[in-house]
């Protein structure tokens, strides 16, 4: 069973700002996403990319998985951006546009071949496509399955309501197929399903009420574009003293059952199959990996 890191947020840094990029571990995302792609102007490409070059040339940061956003391999920047960043070696290319499964066979060869020139395993680069586009939505498991580098899928919401002619509400309703597709395509995968940004900074509820939504739906984690939804998003996607306590407690009984030699489980008069001892079993892994609870089961 593949094991993957915490990415409930996924915070985008624009690759123009050197303010931030110097500061990018700061923020508290599990993820810093370093953008070249639609937060930079077509006048400011390069010059971001030489910043981010730079940034990851200069900063260890140790506080957060850093990865960059790079151009589109069928634009005239996508080339550039690989030749640039990939020999630095972040943990991971964020591929926008992704629609089929050569998207992203077209950019793990070209990875391949960089990592090689550059002295680096090949592979030790991963890849988080984003999913924007009606097509890309009708691929989602070949793109989820097409390469040992993928980390995760990442939907990309404003795009793909755009792409539909769609309107994207506050509610969300319209986007509850897609995201039930992509989560179903990455736990076929093995991979993580992280979800849009919400691009109200200054709605907290609306934020924390879509992150609690798409966290029940199956989502691993959010994008978000404001340092200020760090925090929000955690919460909503770190689980509550309620549900760690049930977990704690069905974790218990199906360790005294075992002690006992008994192939039962029962919590509250309710036998505990094989699903409820999972689900225990992952929320308490969460919890831990996002320091909700002490050693021995108490709460921090």
């Amino acid at each position: 069973m593949r094991t993957h890191p915490l990415r409930r947020t996924s915070l985008y840094i624009p690759g123009n700002n050197p303010a931030m990029l110097i500061n990018a571990d700061v923020y508290g995302a599990d993820s810093v996403i370093f953008d070249l792609e639609d937060a930079i102007p077509v006048t400011e490409k390069d010059a971001a990319r030489i910043l981010v070059r730079n940034a990851l040339r200069a900063f260890s940061y140790r506080e957060a998985e850093i990865a960059v956003r790079v151009n589109a391999l069928s634009t005239p920047f996508g080339r550039e951006d690989f030749e640039e960043i990939v020999p630095l070696a972040p943990s991971l290319i964020r591929l926008p546009k992704c629609e089929t499964a050569d998207d992203i066979l077209r950019a793990d060869e070209l990875m391949r071949e960089i990592e090689i020139r550059s002295g680096l395993e090949p592979g030790s680069v991963g890849i988080i496509p984003i999913v924007e586009s009606a097509f890309g939505a009708s691929n989602l498991r070949a793109i989820a399955e097409a390469s040992p580098r993928v980390a995760a899928l990442n939907f990309g919401a404003e795009d793909y309501t755009a792409d539909l002619g769609a309107e994207r509400t506050k509610e969300g309703r319209e986007l509850d197929d897609v995201r039930a597709r992509v989560v179903t395509a990455a736990r076929i995968a093995g991979v993580q399903a992280l979800d849009s940004v919400f691009a109200d900074i200054n709605d907290v509820e609306g934020l924390f009420e879509e992150a609690l939504r798409v966290r029940r739906l199956g989502f691993d984690g959010k994008s978000v574009i404001h340092p200020r939804q760090v925090g929000v998003v955690h919460s909503a996607f770190t689980p509550s003293e309620r549900e760690i306590d049930h977990a704690e407690r069905v974790v218990r009984a199906l360790e005294e059952a075992e002690a006992a030699r008994s192939g039962v489980a029962v919590l509250n008069g309710r036998m505990i199959d094989a699903p409820v001892a999972a689900k225990a079993r992952k929320i308490l892994a969460l919890s831990d990996a996002a320091g909700a609870r002490r050693e021995g089961g108490e709460r921090r």
